[in-house]
């Protein structure tokens, strides 16, 4: 059985990395490279940074802190956010990085996860999804930073995007975001019994046991939260630990 993966989220804006509620309310954390290197040593499996204004603001993600970041972590990072070519995974993975992340550029130019997939491996290709549940039960797929609804549903989305060659699912829940109530587990189960690929379940986490049920309960391969680690609230080894004492496999 392969390991579960605890993945601290490290949103990005301004060379800084912030934390909001529902995509709103941004307040400053620290500095991307300080805070990668923390995690680096307290035992994360993996990290994740969002340039989280950059598709809204239609620029290019910012590759100065991702090569910063490169040189001070030892563990494999994924960078999302204004990612719209496969020059932009060209210039990204050069810069050290082991995967890139893809979202409102995919909703746009679908073709976009199939060529990224076909030059670099379906395992260097994230899609990430931000979806939010309608008032009949299923969910719809936002781009822009969470600011635009999409005609996508995101059970549908997630399936055609690993045909297309995506490795990787995150699936994040803009209603859970940030409000420590625990992941969206209808939807990771909807997705996770869907697709063939890891999926990595974001926006809720708040306690020890919403990591278990997302597993547990939603299928999750790897589990991802931001502030419950930034400040301090679960210490990824504790969390471990928790995780290990009821019978999940992790990487201690």
């Amino acid at each position: 059985m392969l390991a579960k993966r605890i993945i601290p989220c490290l949103d990005v804006r301004n060379g800084r990395v912030v934390k909001g509620q529902k995509f709103k309310n941004i307040v400053d954390v620290d500095s991307p490279e300080i805070l990668g290197k923390y995690y680096s040593n307290c035992g994360a499996d993996e990290l994740v940074f969002y340039d989280i204004t950059a598709s809204n603001e239609e620029r290019k993600t910012s590759l100065e802190f991702v090569e910063k970041v490169a040189a001070n972590i030892n563990i494999p990072f994924c960078v999302g956010g204004g990612v719209s070519s496969v020059d932009d995974f060209t210039d990204i993975l050069r810069k050290g990085a082991d995967k890139v992340s893809v979202n409102s550029a995919a909703v746009r130019k679908p073709e976009l996860i199939r060529e990224a997939s076909l030059k670099y491996g379906a395992q260097c290709v994230v899609l990430s999804i931000d979806a939010k549940r309608n008032d009949e039960g299923s969910w719809s797929v936002y781009v822009k930073g969470g600011r635009e609804k999409t005609y996508l549903d995101a059970v549908e989305w997630a399936v055609m995007g690993v045909k297309l060659g995506a490795g990787e699912i995150v699936v994040n829940s803009i209603d859970e975001d940030g409000m420590k109530k625990g992941y969206d587990i209808e939807l990771l189960k909807r997705i996770t019994e869907s697709v063939n690929v890891p999926v990595i379940a974001s926006g809720g986490a708040g306690e020890p046991e919403h990591f278990y049920d997302a597993i547990e309960c939603g299928g999750a391969d790897a589990v991802l939260a931001a502030s419950v680690f930034h400040y301090g609230q679960i210490k990824i080894e504790d969390l471990k630990k928790y995780l290990k004492d009821r019978n999940v496999e992790v990487r201690i």
